[in-house]
């Protein structure tokens, strides 16, 4: 192994630029997750003032359901794509964990 300047040329990335991928998209699952909820709340807010102003008729249990079952599912969506972008974000940062690791074990 030659290094120079304590790097290791043989490395197929830019540690600092994985440090960063991993803390923009751990930003971006939070963004993501932030504009989920204001989606849900506007949503549920223009449903019950359209409701409480006539703007739809009175409904039985099974449209309130369906409704509410419209409106709720986006944040799971959101929810679904936080999960994924910090699991994106933590994976960058066990490989990189993994892969220091493994070349401290192999100068031993």
């Amino acid at each position: 192994m030659t290094e120079s300047k304590g790097k290791f040329l043989g490395t197929y990335f830019d540690r600092d630029a994985v440090l960063k991928t991993a803390r923009i998209v751990a930003i971006l699952a939070w963004v993501v997750a932030a504009i989920y909820v204001f989606d849900v709340v506007l949503s549920l807010g223009i449903w019950f003032l359209q409701y409480m102003r006539h703007l739809i008729g009175p409904m039985g249990f099974t449209d309130i359901a369906q409704n509410l079952l419209f409106i709720l599912e986006r944040p799971l969506h959101g929810a679904l794509y936080f999960a994924a972008m910090q699991a994106v974000s933590k994976g960058l940062l066990i490989m990189l964990d993994m892969e220091d690791n493994t070349r401290r074990a192999a100068r031993k």
